[in-house]
């Protein structure tokens, strides 16, 4: 097999996970803004997730975040993305938009306000049960803005309290995906700040729980891909959420702001084996300005692209290289690999899929766009809290 066909080969088992959200209306801090067209339900979302899907042919499934994806009948909801030729990926849970947690959730010192947010979280697992998912993924904007506002070392022992009831609920080939956030919403201490408080967790879990590296939560120079080998290494990489940031937790399409480093960061999974079913490569991203479907499309291209050309770095060269301390020849490989233009292999492995070459023209083709502002004029768009 040419180089050319292995990684072809492997690109088409590539599967990237796109979040309901991201269909909804979304905007900043001080505005969320309404397009024409947005969904107004979870199985309107699914729709537009199944043009992805149609268009890329490497979006299979869609991560759900409750409340905002709350139906009555989840096994129907599951049913109608299987019926789109879909499956429902992780669940999201959501315990930072309710007025009790101003404190905080599972780390709030009120034990009333902790049994409520772990209920929540019990509650995603039977969402689990009922939609086949296997991934409960936990972000908590738990934390403090000054000090002495409470016990930093309370707060993680009420956190292992929580994390251990979740963990027991959890079914045989369920996991838990612990994310970390350096800072914000609190500014003093964040109760899961970095992958270290997120690694320490779950390796004291156990094999069922792991960490989900999000690309926009790190400081400004940080090494992702380092903190990628590393949890690798120690098989405790669950999953990613790709975005992009240039300051903050900016939300932006994966790849935009720094394509080079998403590079290195598929890089590290596939020397690290993390190019496998285990690992969730998901979405996570807030199309405030740009279309919602084009955007996630164009991010679904940009993971696909880095993975290209990390798949075509010359391991044996490089390994080469390093073991000769041949520092510009190790680094003329990485380079080379990086300055491959995949688009002409992309389009081929599209083509042998049976899907258009060009999956942004395709969809502009389809008339998907006009067809959803005429069909879903009146009732209440999705968005941020719905």
């Amino acid at each position: 097999m040419t180089v050319s066909s292995a990684v072809k080969a492997a690109l088409t088992t590539q599967a990237i996970e796109t979040p309901s959200w991201a269909y909804g209306n979304s905007g900043t801090r001080f505005k969320v803004f309404a397009q024409q067209g947005v969904p107004r339900t979870p199985q309107e979302k699914l729709e537009d997730a199944a043009q992805v899907h149609r268009h890329t042919g490497v979006a299979p499934s869609v991560a759900l975040h409750i409340p905002w994806d709350r139906v009555d009948d989840y096994a129907a909801l599951a049913a109608h993305a299987e019926d789109l030729g879909l499956r429902l990926g992780a669940i999201n849970s959501n315990v930072f938009q309710d007025d009790d947690y101003k404190l905080g959730s599972v780390c709030h010192p009120d034990a009333a306000v902790r049994r409520k947010a772990l209920d929540h979280l019990l509650e995603c697992v039977d969402i689990m049960d009922a939609t086949g998912s296997r991934d409960l993924k936990l972000w908590f904007a738990d934390g403090t803005n000054y000090p002495g506002q409470d016990d930093v070392r309370a707060r993680q022992d009420r956190l292992a309290e929580a994390l251990d009831a979740v963990y027991e609920r959890l079914g045989e080939h369920q996991r838990m995906l612990l994310e970390y956030k350096f800072f914000e919403p609190a500014f003093y201490t964040t109760d899961v700040p970095d992958w270290g408080t997120a690694y320490a967790h779950c390796l004291r879990l156990g094999p069922r729980a792991e960490v989900v590296v999000d690309t926009g939560h790190h400081a400004p120079g940080t090494n992702i891909e380092f903190i990628v080998a590393v949890l690798l290494r120690e098989g405790k990489l669950g999953g990613f959420d790709f975005n992009s940031r240039f300051y903050a937790d900016d939300d932006l399409m994966v790849g935009a702001a720094d394509p080079f480093q998403l590079f290195r960061i598929m890089y590290e999974v596939v020397r690290g084996g993390g190019f496998t079913d285990h690992t969730a490569f998901m979405l996570d991203q807030c199309h405030n300005l740009e279309p919602k479907i084009p955007a996630i499309i164009r991010s679904v291209m940009n993971v696909q692209e880095a993975t290209a050309k990390a798949l075509l770095v010359d391991r044996e060269a490089l390994a080469a290289a390093q073991a000769d301390g041949d520092v510009l020849g190790a680094n003329a490989v990485l380079m080379d690999a990086y300055n491959t233009d995949v688009r002409p292999l992309l389009a081929e492995v599209r083509e042998e899929m049976g899907i258009d070459p060009d999956p942004m023209a395709a969809y502009r083709r389809s008339g998907w766009a006009e067809r959803i502002v005429t069909d879903r004029r009146g009732g209440q768009q999705a968005g941020w809290g719905a």
